[in-house]
């Protein structure tokens, strides 16, 4: 089997924004890598709606960004709103989010692409992965061309078997005006894959000159945009306004009346849609107590016609939808340039996969993005990033990086699917988080970038800066911690009556005391530190030790849990481990276990199902093996 065409060390298969990070990460590392893609034009296309981030999102774009991934310098390049939710709230559930110029984002993702060293950018159908022994030796695309490859990173999207559905007229398609991906899906399947069915949609596109936006509720930007990427200085550009309005009861009318001709109610679709992000139909009928829902109007770009309707989306047939949207205030003259859908697309159950996102059944196969049952850009691009990283580091017989759920919303992500699996498209929340106070989006390169510079995403210079940073907030806090308010004098550099007046000392106190008072920011008082205290012009680090120091008991406490569930991880379980014949395991567990072959005793216990008296069970019997007992 030598006739290959072209040779390269890994093949990406679909460049959606989990390829595309997939790729950029293997390339930047020394590999040479070939990106496949049906439809050049779409390269990192936003097929739903024109953001990124969001709470959680915003939290893993932040973690791609510490590792060295792309996706946060992208959109900080072609944001047309920024926003950082939930500021009066605490710090583990604020999270940036930010409107794209839509068409600017994927032409801003294709100029990397295309000016990466040692990344080849090729439209091209892959129709088969070519397998040798177990393992993968490259793929054959639709001409049937073949392609040799050392590993393959397979990141589909919807496009596996997609199946588009618009009232009672259902298509073939990737997505809109897109062929689907047929070949590939059942040759994942001979290879032993084991793959379900899972639906998604999106709202119809609304012309922008024909909504009369004084109806609706203005939803500006912040007046100081904060960036997502930790290299980005600032973002002066202009930014645009977004609108909030809402549906009416004659709007759910024309929806009930119509539901015979929904594919959501007939029986045509048989994929399970996201529960967390239901299409209008669902909403109707699943809380008719509810007269309004909201519907955000979100500008598609600077220059763009388009607007996306975000709440509305649907499956209804195209003279339906019109009607219901004309129902809403001051959508009664609006035009849909674009109808709303839903897709069905295959996708493979990913308790298949090792924590590496490497396939267990073949050797050197990866799978990334929506292909394991996830929704969302920023979920597949973590995936594309980490399959990237892991595939680089198998080649070079390296370990895998498995982040932690302690360490990373990534890591609760991946460690999710491959343990518990998912039968609905899985989507991030910081809900999912155990330790969400160490896992805040001002801490991710803190976190997450030693690992991007061990791996070599992270050049030195970055590094550097990152190591000047970490040491700033590391002495500011120290200085804080030990540093006691002096009381005595009228100097303005803390010693002054009015400073004790008012803060109403009458004890000793540290900055770091007087800090944890709710009402008190460091900003306050960082005029009355002394002279030859530590200082930081970076705003970053100012922000990161004022929530370590407010928060510091619970931190302390949740770090406490973190180092509790990571000597359970520390408890290796050998790959080929004996289940069926330890002693007390139900047939159950047994197959549970053999299922999803869990790396160590913590992911056991994420298993669902699991026992404590089974996981007791096992640790026994790995201590018995570890003594060389039978």
């Amino acid at each position: 089997m030598n006739n290959f065409s072209e040779k390269f060390d890994v093949v990406v298969i679909g460049a959606g924004h989990a390829g595309c990070e997939a790729a950029l990460a293997t390339s930047k590392l020394g590999l040479k890598t070939a990106l496949y893609t049906i439809n050049l034009d779409t390269v990192a296309q936003m097929s739903c709606n024109p953001s990124i981030g969001g709470i959680a999102k915003g939290h893993m774009v932040r973690e791609i960004d510490a590792l060295g991934g792309v996706m946060a310098q992208v959109i900080d390049r072609t944001g047309i709103q920024f926003r950082m939710l939930n500021r009066s709230k605490g710090p583990a559930v604020q999270a940036p989010r930010a409107q794209a110029d839509r068409v600017a984002y994927r032409l801003e993702m294709r100029r990397l692409i295309e000016k990466q060293e040692g990344l080849q950018l090729m439209q091209g159908e892959v129709t088969d992965i070519l397998v040798e022994k177990g393992k993968v030796i490259g793929v054959m695309l639709k001409e049937g061309e073949r392609v040799r490859a050392r590993e393959v990173i397979v990141t589909t999207g919807t496009f596996l078997n997609g199946l588009i559905h618009i009232g009672l007229v259902s298509y073939p398609s990737g997505r809109a005006d897109e062929p689907p991906s047929v070949e590939l899906s059942t040759a994942l399947r001979r290879l032993g894959l084991a793959l379900g069915r899972l639906k998604t949609g999106t709202p119809p596109r609304l012309k922008r000159e024909s909504i009369d936006f004084s109806r609706f509720t203005p939803q500006p930007g912040d007046a100081i945009p904060v960036p997502f990427s930790f290299t980005t200085e600032g973002i002066d550009r202009p930014q645009i306004e977004c609108y909030l309005g809402y549906t009416t009861p004659h709007t759910h009318q024309i929806i009930r009346e119509n539901l015979d001709c929904s594919p959501l109610y007939t029986g045509k679709i048989m994929g399970i849609g996201p529960r967390y992000c239901p299409s209008i139909e669902v909403k109707v009928v699943n809380f008719p107590e509810k007269e309004r829902h909201q519907v955000f109007l979100e500008p598609e770009g600077y220059h763009s016609h388009e607007v996306y309707a975000n709440g509305v989306s649907n499956s209804l047939p195209v003279e339906v939808q019109k009607r219901f949207i004309r129902s809403i205030p001051g959508l009664e003259e609006a035009e849909l340039i674009r109808p709303g859908y839903a897709i069905e697309y295959d996708f493979v159950y990913p308790t298949q996969l090792k924590p590496s996102l490497e396939t267990k059944r073949v050797e050197g196969l990866f799978l990334a993005g929506q292909i394991n049952g996830t929704s969302g850009y920023e979920e597949a691009a973590a995936q594309g990033l980490m399959a990237g990283i892991n595939a680089y580091l198998k080649l070079s017989r390296r370990e895998p990086l498995i982040l932690k759920r302690s360490e990373a919303y990534m890591g609760i992500m991946i460690d999710d699917l491959v343990t518990k699996g998912t039968q609905e498209p899985y989507r991030m929340f910081t809900s999912r988080a155990e330790y969400r106070l160490l896992l805040r989006v001002d801490n991710a390169d803190l976190r997450l970038t030693e690992y991007g510079h061990r791996v070599g995403l992270i050049d030195e210079e970055r590094y550097r800066r990152f190591i000047k940073k970490r040491e700033e907030i590391t002495s500011l806090k120290r200085y804080m911690t030990k540093t006691y308010v002096k009381l005595a004098s009228d100097d303005a550099k803390g010693e002054s009556p009015h400073f004790k007046d008012r803060y109403h000392l009458t004890k000793p106190t540290t900055f770091a005391q007087l800090l944890r008072r709710p009402e008190v920011r460091l900003s306050d008082i960082k005029p009355f530190l002394p002279e030859d205290a530590p200082s930081s012009s970076d705003p970053h680090v100012v922000n990161t030790v004022e929530t370590e120091v407010k928060y510091e008991g619970y931190i302390r406490r949740q770090l406490k849990e973190a180092q509790q569930l990571r000597r359970m991880e520390g408890r290796r379980i050998p790959q080929g481990f004996p289940y069926h014949k330890v002693p007390g395991l139900s047939r159950e567990v047994v197959e549970k276990l053999q299922e999803v072959q869990p790396r160590n005793l913590g992911q056991a216990s994420r298993i669902p199902g699991m026992t404590p008296a089974a996981l007791s069970i096992i640790n026994i019997y790995l201590r018995k093996l570890k003594r060389g007992e039978e």
